[in-house]
């Protein structure tokens, strides 16, 4: 073709291209579709080249952008006379309509990425959100050589443009590659793709380096405008406004314009390595502190790389500015000049301004931000991808003043994110304590102090003061010699003046040991044991006792010789720290055994973050002391709150993870069982408490190595934890100065009891809360103990309640029902039964949900039951906690007059005290919630004397976190939020079919099911299995028995692994429960376990 010819094409490509914009969009779309084949890609190159010629020098001075609606120019990189002269210092570029033109924002965001060495982007992956016409993205890969630079821009058409300059720059105008030192042309570096913000890159997957960016920072003023689809077919005029405006994000940031760079900084999370860094162009507007928090608050921290002034878009309104302002307290930052005009003004006035003629400037700053602990802060925002989590994301804060804070909450959140991704539940650990924080305890104490004990030798509790007063209950001293600072808590009626009488009769639990508080040095102490022959001694060493071993020694020695059981807390003196300060006691462990007589106790607050969240353990290698410990833990608190076992198992894994397990082998030292010596010089368990702990729901089958357990007998809920309250348990802790309103759940609890009792809202009720229901519990029993009361309850009760009354050697009597009614209570058999025990009578109810049976009372049969109680003057206890979980509506069938009453409101009047007759209504969360180691439960009363009863003793409140969670939890049910009403009503159905073939398959083994109408469980009597002889293999060989509702559990539980709970666990003749809300994989083997064990009776 001819020059001629070449002008004569040019001609007609612009004389094309002056239509309209779209077509002239469609030319260069056409162009760009030659220009990637590299048949036509020679002579594209040289046609662009002359067509820029042609308009350059035949159109000098007509603005082409007007008349063809597209322009090619030259955009210089840097000043005259930069000294890197072998660099291109111009790239020649493409705009069109309906994409961001490079301008003042631009100019200064590439000024702050030039501060930058060549290091800094050299050979490393690289991405640019919002690229527009692409010539960021070309202007850094022809500087610093990355390895990749990827492109990505919303708006289809700028992609179109941003390609076509690719290979405008790649090659020379004569259509020959240009490249570079490396032998490498842009081609091979760059690459532009089409993406709402990091989709492309979180898509393919691809990991960055380095994310730079400039985005939009106003909200539209017309939000419907940025509903629509963004195709390449759309308006200039929306496209264009991609540019300069942003919608809604769904993140708190949006009310400043900052959501779509909120929602930038999550993803680039996703993408970016843990070295990589974001570089961000930003508006100063919002003002300073806005700009750093968000960065901050999703544990970035940053640098200011470069700060200017840019006069306003005059294309931009900040119209939406100005009504966040009438909204809101915040001011938005603009200034009057570009220099020397310090003082802001707001949207308002310089909207004002502005529209009067004057011209206004913002700042702009340069940001880079680097996660300050990149794989935690991964972890915690994949957490938090899950779309029902938005409102936990917003509540995120990360930001810290403390780094040493920072380190901590991070991680451990992290941790916690994990936990929760990969635990189905809150899992309902060992009474013990969980088996692996007990053994991260440990494995340091073996590590950092060579001490060489297992976690078999540890017993977590929630407190110090727990433990304390579980040990005085269980060995009811004659006198107990208590450290001042750790006695706060303990029973009124403990704490005495004088000491009893020297060779006293010792105290009945009744009666309560004497507790004297003690000074912390030991040469005090010391004189004390010997005046006053303790049977106990708690003591808290000071720390130049605690340096050596002596004082730790002399004690041990004192104690025996009195024949004093001995406690020596550490907890001011155990840092978990990888450089723990001298300690003596643990210096004599490390060498030799610790006498049987003496325990250790330690409480952990030392954290940097929460500085009232506790939990405790006991050392000892007495493995009667440690069994004891635990049974009492197990019916005076249960377990202890898993979330408080993880945040300090969490740290002593960061003190572990660098450690090498085997460099210091140990022999260790399991716990040995208490001698004869042991037990003849020192008191042992009170009467009551070996009653307690022989009580079934405290005996465990030893382990077959062969079997792997199916547990049936955990009164639990397994079944996955609704999404909700796994958010609400992280929200918990990732959020920052929770005020007392947020974790107040008393509102929330009063609203569960007007559904559930027809709580009256308008009476004075107390609420107290504690970690589960169990140490609530365990506070009334030892108040109807210490009362002389009659603790009465129906055949067909969970068994850790008389476990618990046993303990407190309280008396307790169960009152006979009949499988008629189900096995519930009526109004005939609690009048029988006060009719004998009329004497100061308590009343335990598990309602309106039964544990074991799965019955349910009414509100009618509750309303007959408690009107019988108040005229007997009898306390009532309703323990609620295992009702929410209905299968079906309760039928019951009216009992004579009063049977069309409202119930409901006949109960609400009969929760109120008369005379002797009080109630107290216990509930929690674990069970309906499937968050059994979350541990929250209250009691609610309107009796001063059940109030004082809960007061007493050692208040284990749950911590603000789980406070915080529990009432969100309480709140999505007394509102019927979703998604927990449907994942409820889901597990609901899941139970019920569980019934159903269950039931089934228990009939077709010879056993009578007793169908329940809620709950966890069924009761079923294995009735064609009575009687019948069974042989089966137990660790000590194997046994043949006649088959009957007790000795076949153990029978069961050999032959098949199924574990389930025994008639005299509830007081039931005959009957066995099931709990059916085990995990899918382990209900699903029941099947062909219960036909095992039906072909080995046979």
């Amino acid at each position: 073709m001819d020059s001629s010819d070449d002008v004569g094409s040019i001609k007609a490509f612009l004389q094309n291209c002056s239509e309209s914009a779209g077509q002239a969009y469609n030319n260069f779309k056409g162009l760009l579709q030659k220009l990637e084949d590299p048949q036509s890609r020679v002579a594209t190159r040289v046609f662009l080249d002359a067509v820029y010629k042609y308009v350059q020098k035949e159109e000098a001075g007509i603005d082409s952008l007007a008349k063809y609606h597209f322009r090619l120019h030259e955009l210089a990189l840097c000043y005259e006379g930069w000294e890197h002269e072998a660099e291109r210092q111009k790239l020649q570029l493409l705009e069109l309509p309906g994409i961001f033109i490079p301008e003042e924002w631009s100019f200064t965001f590439f000024e702050g990425l030039s501060r930058y060495p060549e290091s800094e982007f050299r050979d490393r992956d690289v991405c640019e959100l919002g690229c527009g016409n692409g010539w960021v993205s070309l202007a850094l890969a022809e500087r610093w050589s990355p390895r990749k630079v990827i492109g990505l821009d919303i708006n289809p058409r700028a992609i179109k443009c941003a390609q076509i300059n690719l290979f405008l720059n790649a090659l020379n105008p004569d259509g020959s590659p240009c490249l570079d030192s490396e032998g490498k042309s842009l081609l091979d570096r760059v690459e532009f793709h089409v993406s709402d913000l990091l989709a492309h890159c979180i898509e393919n997957k691809i990991v960055l380096d380095r994310i730079v960016g400039c985005i939009p920072q106003i909200l539209n003023p017309d939000p419907a405008a940025m509903s629509k689809l963004v195709v390449e077919n759309a308006s200039e005029e929306f496209l264009y406004s991609l540019s300069n405006y942003c919608s809604m994000q769904g993140f708190v940031e949006d009310q400043f314009g900052l959501g779509l760079i909120a929602r930038a900084l999550e993803e680039s999370i996703q993408v970016i390595k843990p070295a990589g860094s974001i570089i961000m162009n930003m508006g100063g507007r919002p003002g300073q502190a806005v700009l750093e928090r968000l960065y901050r608050r999703r544990g970035f921290n940053i640098r200011k790389v470069w700060q200017t002034r840019v006069g306003q878009a005059a294309d931009t309104d900040i119209l939406a500015l100005v009504e966040i302002e009438r909204n809101s307290r915040h001011k938005f930052e603009f200034f009057m000049g570009p220099v020397g005009v310090d003082q802001p003004i707001s949207a308002k006035t310089a909207y004002a301004f502005a529209k009067s003629g004057g011209k206004i400037y913002h700042g702009l700053s340069v940001f880079e931000a680097r996660m300050r602990q990149p794989n935690q802060v991964k972890r915690i925002f994949q957490f938090l991808s899950d779309p029902d989590f938005s409102d936990t994301r917003s509540a995120l804060d990360l930001s810290f003043s403390s780094e040493a804070v920072a380190d901590e909450k991070i991680a451990f959140l992290a941790h916690l994110a994990k936990y929760l991704q990969t635990s189905p539940n809150f899992p309902y650990e060992q009474a013990a304590g969980s088996d692996t924080f007990r053994n991260h305890l440990a494995t340091f104490l073996r590590l950092y102090f060579r001490v060489p004990l297992t976690q078999d030798n540890l017993v977590i509790a929630p407190s110090r003061p727990v433990l304390i007063e579980n040990v005085i209950t269980i060995y009811a001293p004659r006198l107990a010699l208590v450290d001042a600072s750790l006695t706060a808590g303990l029973p009124r009626k403990w704490l005495a003046t004088e000491p009893p009488k020297e060779g006293g009769a010792r105290q009945s639990l009744e009666s309560g040991p004497v507790v004297i508080e003690a000074p912390s040095r030991a040469d005090l102490v010391l004189k004390l044991v010997k005046a006053l022959k303790p049977e106990l001694v708690v003591v808290a060493l000071p720390e130049f006792e605690v340096r050596t071993a002596t004082a730790f020694e002399q004690l041990l020695d004192a104690t025996a010789d009195v024949g004093a059981r001995l406690m020596v807390d550490l907890s001011d003196h155990l840092d978990l720290s990888s450089l723990p300060g001298a300690n003596g006691v643990l210096e004599f462990m490390a060498s030799k055994p610790l006498p049987a007589h003496a325990a250790i106790i330690c409480g952990l607050v030392k954290n940097q973050v929460y500085s009232d969240l506790r939990v405790a353990f006991a050392i000892s290698e007495n493995l009667d002391f440690l069994k004891g410990l635990t049974c009492a833990g197990e019916l005076t608190f249960n377990r202890s709150p898993i979330l408080a076992q993880l945040y300090y198992q969490d740290l002593l894994h960061e003190l572990l993870a660098f450690q090498i397990p085997d460099r210091r082998s140990l022999h260790v030292r399991p716990p040995a069982p208490e001698s004869d010596a042991v037990r003849s010089q020192f008191i042992g368990f009170t009467a009551s408490a070996l009653r307690a702990f022989s009580h079934p729901s405290l005996q465990h089958l030893e382990p077959l190595p062969t079997l792997e357990p199916v547990p049936m007998n955990m009164g639990e809920n397994r079944l996955p934890t609704p999404t909700p309250v796994k958010r609400f348990a992280f929200e918990s802790f990732a959020r920052q100065n929770i005020s007392d309103a947020e974790s107040d759940p008393r509102p929330e609890i009063l609203a569960i009891l007007l559904q559930r009792l027809g709580a009256r809202p308008e009476h004075a009720y107390e609420v107290h809360l504690g970690d589960g229901v169990a140490p609530l519990v365990a506070r009334l029993l030892a108040a109807c103990a210490e009362e002389g009361g009659t603790l009465l309850y129906p055949s067909g009760m969970y068994g850790a309640l008389t476990a618990t009354a046993q303990l407190y050697n309280a008396k307790a009597s169960a009152i006979k029902t009949d499988v008629a009614d189900l096995f519930k209570l009526t109004p005939d058999q609690l009048r029988s039964a006060l009719a004998t025990h009329h004497h100061k009578p308590w009343l335990a109810l598990v309602a309106p949900t039964v544990n074991p049976t799965g019955a349910i009372y009414t509100p009618l049969e509750l309303l007959e039951i408690l009107t019988v109680a108040k005229a007997h003057g009898v306390k009532v206890l309703i323990d609620t906690t295992f009702s929410g979980l209905n299968f079906e509506p309760a039928v019951s069938t009216p009992r004579g007059p009063g049977a069309g009453v409202n119930a409901a409101l006949g109960l609400g009047a009969l929760l109120e005290p008369a005379g002797g007759y009080a109630v107290a209504v216990l509930g929690g969360i674990a069970k309906e919630f499937s968050a059994g180691g979350l541990r929250f439960g209250y009691a609610v009363t309107q009796d001063p004397f059940l109030s004082d009863a809960l007061k007493q003793g050692v208040q284990s409140s749950p911590h603000q976190t789980l406070l915080y969670a529990a009432k969100k939890i309480l709140a999505a049910r007394v509102n019927a939020d979703e998604p927990i009403t449907s994942q409820l009503a889901q597990q609901r159905r899941l139970l019920q079919e569980r019934v159903q073939k269950f039931s089934q398959l228990l009939t077709k083994s010879g056993w009578e099911v007793l169908l329940p109408h809620g709950g966890l469980f069924l009761i079923a009597k294995p009735a064609a299995h009575l009687g019948k002889p069974f042989s089966y293999k137990t660790p000590t060989g194997v046994k043949t028995v006649q088959l009957d509702a007790d000795n076949i559990r153990e029978a069961l539980y050999y032959t098949t692994g199924i574990l389930v709970n025994s008639s005299s666990w509830m007081s039931l003749d005959n009957y066995c429960r099931f709990v059916l809300s085990i995990e899918e994989e382990k209900f699903q083997r029941v099947a062909g376990l219960m036909e095992k064990f039906v072909s080995c009776k046979e």
